[in-house]
């Protein structure tokens, strides 16, 4: 288990140097993550290892969110006098989401039916 967190915190410390050296917009653990699943795709999947390692992390995923919980709590104050211009980020940013998963869905089903068609003329 040990050597299965060390890979992961490997691929986030490298992701967290790329994000600062380049001065990227993305976080850290994000590109980390990205780093991570192309080593997958080139190494055919993950070992037994990190399967189980990862599996153990899902299950106590819910851990994680007590830090956020408890920023709601210490910045309630401010939450609650800017909860406005908050709601509003919320709403269109979940908005925008659903808005570009629609359009990528759309475009790789017609690029996926696209094909068909034209085999079957």
């Amino acid at each position: 288990m040990i050597a299965a967190l060390t890979l992961l915190l490997v691929f986030q410390l490298a992701g967290e140097v790329i994000a600062r050296a380049l001065a990227l917009p993305i976080p850290g653990p994000v590109i980390g993550m990205a780093l991570l699943f192309l080593a997958l795709l080139i190494r055919g999947g993950p070992g037994e290892e990190l399967r189980q390692t990862s599996g153990q992390l899902l299950q106590h995923l819910s851990l994680l969110f007590v830090p956020a919980g408890t920023g709601i709590v210490i910045y309630g104050d401010r939450i609650a006098a800017e909860w406005l211009p908050l709601l509003v980020a919320l709403f269109l940013s979940t908005f925008l989401a659903l808005a570009v998963t629609a359009l990528v869905l759309k475009a790789l089903t017609h690029r996926r039916t696209k094909p068909t068609t034209e085999a079957g003329r």
